[in-house]
């Protein structure tokens, strides 16, 4: 009977939700983050840093409440208390499932605030947080059962080497700088194999592999092995490729001709090799491991090393290849657009708007207010409401991508809270074509809104054709040969461009 009374007082008393488990996180900025002590921010703002956490770390924010007030800046950008769940520089295997509980956890809490407990000594700026909800990723431990695979070619066998190597088990013991770990490893690796195989030939294995972690990571994952994935992985190469051969260009990367490597990892282009994303995928990982496609994570790295195959041959011709390989693999385009082939972008992943919905803002950070109660509104958007006293009412718009579209949702899990009226702007959305795509094809109803980049205007989209043998989205079986088509006015979903330097 009691535990059916407490029950019962659950769902009358509803609460809000507690604040989630966020994430140290600026793409492509500096590892350590300033973070201050209350009583030194009170006096001279963010001024005098008392230490730094390095990004990837995982907190859980709090309001700290100081004259009946939370701390925030002039402009109303809180600063925030804060609870190390994850530090990055410490982090090992056992806390990725420790964060995972704790992100599923906070997600079920209500609370009565977001007030800070009265230990909490230091804050930090809330704009530097994500409650992006990825746990850290640490390739299994070796299990012994292994499997050897029987290589596709010389470079093929020295990447697998490499991948089943110590230098490369050693680049990913940490989640803090694992893109130069990883360089790290390969350098060792090819000085201690020096008599193994030519030089030249660890070299382009190594620019293989680089091409290959792009590749994969860079496409859509759940696309598997289907035909499409394995032709938008083919053109992800050819990008690499048309970048380090002919346009070396060193803001692309390119340190000198033929510079794959140095290509496909640098992070303003290819933005997975960011130091945070690194953190939070098998980019950097072993994945070519010979014990990892069994044991309890055997399907996902199965499914890794059934992509890599898949695509090996054709990145092979693609990098070392001359133009007939190129007129091969990509059929009915002509030569010069596959070599002038540079850029490409993922629409569906493109910056997200909103032009059919009403006064919707994005929240960074900001305060909301109800009596003396405070509640962090941070990296979510919400629907604003009717105009009061110090603000505005509001209600989440909760947003969740299907794969033909936004699924939204009007929720009030605030109800009576007014969000500070300094962080609404009221603006409307702009320059979001339907799809994140240009003008020329026709929808008879439209799924989505994207921004598009600042230098599509210079070039023309491409569609590339592919005749790829399909092994579906599960990469099982033998699979069917099929043509697959990317790219092209209506591609909703990859959208390659050449003449674009």
């Amino acid at each position: 009977m009691v535990l059916f009374a407490l029950l019962i007082s659950a769902q009358v008393w509803a609460g809000i939700p507690a604040t989630p488990v966020m994430t140290l996180y600026r793409f492509n900025g500096n590892l350590d983050m300033p973070y201050y002590r209350i009583d030194t921010f009170l006096k001279a703002g963010a001024s005098s840093p008392a230490g730094t956490l390095a990004q990837g770390t995982s907190l859980i924010p709090c309001l700290v409440i100081r004259n009946g007030r939370p701390l925030t800046d002039k402009k109303g950008t809180p600063y925030v208390g804060f609870q190390i769940l994850v530090d990055s520089r410490k982090a090992s295997r056992a806390d990725t499932e420790r964060f995972k509980t704790t992100v599923k956890q906070r997600q079920s809490m209500s609370v009565n605030n977001h007030h800070c407990d009265a230990g909490v000594q230091y804050v930090i700026n809330i704009r530097n947080l994500y409650a992006l909800e990825k746990a850290p990723s640490f390739d299994p431990p070796a299990s012994g059962k292994k499997t050897p695979s029987q290589p596709q070619s010389e470079l093929d066998g020295i990447v697998r080497a490499f991948h089943n190597s110590p230098q490369c088990e050693g680049a990913n013991r940490r989640l803090i700088g694992r893109r130069a770990a990883l360089q790290g490893g390969w350098d060792r690796f090819i000085r201690d194999n020096g008599s193994r195989w030519s030089g030249a030939a660890l070299q382009r294995a190594k620019h293989l592999d680089y091409t290959l972690r792009t590749a994969i990571f860079e496409g859509h994952l759940d696309r598997g092995c289907n035909a499409y994935g394995a032709c938008e992985r083919n053109i992800i190469a050819l990008s690499i490729r048309n970048r380090a051969r002919g346009s070396c260009l060193s803001r692309q990367g390119c340190r000198a001709e033929g510079d794959f490597q140095g290509v496909s990892s640098k992070v303003s282009q290819y933005n997975i090799w960011d130091a945070y994303l690194t953190q939070i995928s098998g980019l950097t990982s072993c994945f070519l491991r010979d014990d990892l496609a069994s044991g309890s994570s055997g399907a996902y790295y199965g499914k890794l090393q059934a992509m890599y195959e898949q695509n090996l041959p054709n990145v092979q011709r693609i990098l070392f290849g001359n133009d007939q390989d190129l007129r091969e693999i990509f059929p009915n385009t002509s030569l010069q657009d596959i070599k002038m082939m540079r850029h490409y972008y993922h629409a569906p992943a493109m910056g997200k708007c909103f032009p059919n919905q009403d006064r919707v803002e994005y929240m960074s950070g900001a305060v909301a207010r109800k009596g003396n109660d405070f509640a962090l509104i941070a990296n979510t958007r919400i629907r604003v409401d009717k105009k009061t006293q110090g603000g505005y009412f509001f209600r989440d718009f909760v947003l969740k991508q299907e794969p033909d579209r936004d699924a939204i949702k009007i929720v009030d899990n605030y109800p009576g809270f007014v969000v500070d009226g300094r962080k609404v702007s009221l603006r409307k959305a702009s320059n979001c074509p339907p799809y994140g795509i240009p003008r020329g094809c026709g929808f008879r109803e439209v799924g989505r809104y994207r921004k598009t980049p600042n230098w599509l205007s210079a070039g023309k989209p491409m569609e590339f054709t592919c005749r790829i043998r399909d092994r579906g989205a599960q990469c099982q079986g033998p699979g069917t040969a099929k043509t697959a088509k990317v790219g092209g006015i209506c591609d909703t979903e990859m959208r390659p461009v050449t003449g674009v330097h």
